[in-house]
C-alpha cells in the first residue's frame, strides 16, 4: 500500500517545500539533508528551491540521489519569473529552470508570471509546454502583477484558448500579501489548480507572516476543500523544533487528514 492510501480511501500526496526549514539550515546542511528529514517523516515528495542552492558542484546530483533513494517525487522551484521586467518571455530563465529540473529528475517546474502583461501572446511559451518529462506549473506570488486574480485569470484563460494545459500552483497564503481573499481566488481557479502551497498566516502590526496551519487566521481547510481530492499539497510554513522529523510528521499527517468531498 502506498503512502497516499489508508484502507480503501485515497490520501492526497503531501510534499515539503524545503524553504519550510529556513534558509539558515538549508545553507548550513544543504537541501539534500533536509529532503532526508522530510522522507523520514513520511512525506511523499519535496520541493527543492533555487534560492536555497549553495552552488556546490555535486549539489544537484546529491539531491537527485537522495530523492530517488527515498522514493520522493520532486518539484523544482525557480526564483525567476516567466516574463522579464520589460514584458518579454524570459527564455533564458526557462532554459535554466528546465535544465535543472531535468538534472534533478523533477516532474514539475514551478515559476511565477514575473512581468507578464494581460493580453500577452503565449505562443512563445509552447515549446516548454511540450516537454515530455517535466510539467510547468505557475504560482501566484506576493506581487500585484503576478499574484492577483486579474493577470492570473487572463493567463490561464489565454493558455486554455491555445489548448495548453498549465496547472496552477495555488499558494493559499500569498493572497493575503496582495490583499485578496483566498477563498474567492480558490473559487475562480479551482479548475486550474494542480498543486497547493499550504501556508498559515497571521497579521502583525507591520506585516503578514507565515505560520503553521493550526495557528492560521485564515480558513485553510475550506480552501483545500475547493480543489479536487488528488491535488498535491505542499507544506510551505515554518517547521521548527528540536525534533524536526516529528514536527514534520505531525504536519504531513494533518494535511493528509483533510478530506475533500467527492
Amino acid at each position: 500500500m502506498s503512502r497516499q492510501q489508508a484502507g480503501n480511501s485515497f490520501r492526497p500526496p503531501v510534499l515539503v517545500s524545503l524553504t519550510a526549514y529556513g534558509a539558515d539550515l538549508a545553507h548550513r546542511d544543504g537541501q539534500a539533508a533536509l529532503a532526508r528529514i522530510a522522507a523520514t517523516a513520511g512525506a511523499d515528495g519535496v520541493e527543492f528551491r533555487g534560492e536555497l542552492q549553495r552552488g556546490h558542484a555535486d549539489e544537484v546530483r546529491e539531491q537527485r540521489e537522495v530523492a530517488a533513494q527515498h522514493g520522493l517525487s520532486v518539484v523544482w522551484s525557480s526564483p525567476e519569473g516567466l516574463w522579464s521586467e520589460a514584458g518579454g518571455l524570459d527564455a533564458a530563465a526557462l532554459d535554466r529552470a528546465f535544465t535543472t529540473a531535468l538534472a534533478l529528475g523533477a516532474s514539475r517546474v514551478k515559476m511565477s508570471l514575473g512581468g507578464y502583461r494581460a493580453g500577452t501572446a503565449l505562443e512563445p511559451l509552447l515549446p516548454w509546454l511540450r516537454q515530455d518529462n517535466v510539467e510547468l506549473v505557475v504560482e501566484n506570488d506576493q506581487t500585484a502583477r503576478a499574484g492577483t486574480v486579474p493577470p492570473l485569470r487572463d493567463f490561464f484563460a489565454r493558455a486554455s484558448a491555445l489548448g495548453a494545459t498549465i496547472p496552477m500552483t495555488f499558494d493559499m497564503g500569498n493572497w493575503h500579501w496582495t490583499g485578496e481573499d483566498p477563498l474567492d481566488a480558490a473559487q475562480v481557479f479551482a479548475a486550474d489548480v494542480g498543486y497547493v502551497h499550504c501556508k498559515g498566516v497571521q497579521r502583525t502590526p507591520a506585516k503578514w507572516t507565515a505560520v503553521p496551519l493550526e495557528q492560521s487566521a485564515a480558513p485553510w481547510r475550506s480552501v483545500l476543500r475547493r480543489f479536487p481530492a488528488d491535488v498535491a499539497r505542499a507544506i510551505e510554513f515554518p517547521l521548527q523544533g528540536d525534533d524536526l522529523v516529528q514536527v514534520t510528521r505531525h504536519h504531513v499527517e494533518l494535511l493528509r487528514s483533510v478530506e475533500v468531498p467527492a
